[in-house]
């Protein structure tokens, strides 16, 4: 079903509604949108997160610590 025809059918369902159900509906596309926007900027952050090279310097760090100075290992 394309973009265009879904819009059609749910304009066309929320016609048939009383006000408050449209009203409903209304704020369910808000919370959608809003949660969506959410998405996009998360997403937006964790690219330029990985895209920076704030922290390239951790690569070249040497290891302080090894196993065996470990006092206890868990072991699943």
């Amino acid at each position: 079903m394309t973009r265009q025809a879904i819009i059609e059918r749910t304009i066309k369902a929320i016609n048939q509604l009383p006000d408050d159900k449209a009203e409903a509906i209304s704020d369910f596309a808000d919370f959608i949108t809003k949660r969506y926007e959410e998405y996009l900027l998360t997403q937006g952050i964790q690219k330029l997160t990985v895209d920076s090279k704030a922290f390239d310097f951790l690569n070249n760090e040497e290891d302080l610590y090894s196993v065996a100075d470990l006092k206890e290992v868990y072991n699943d």
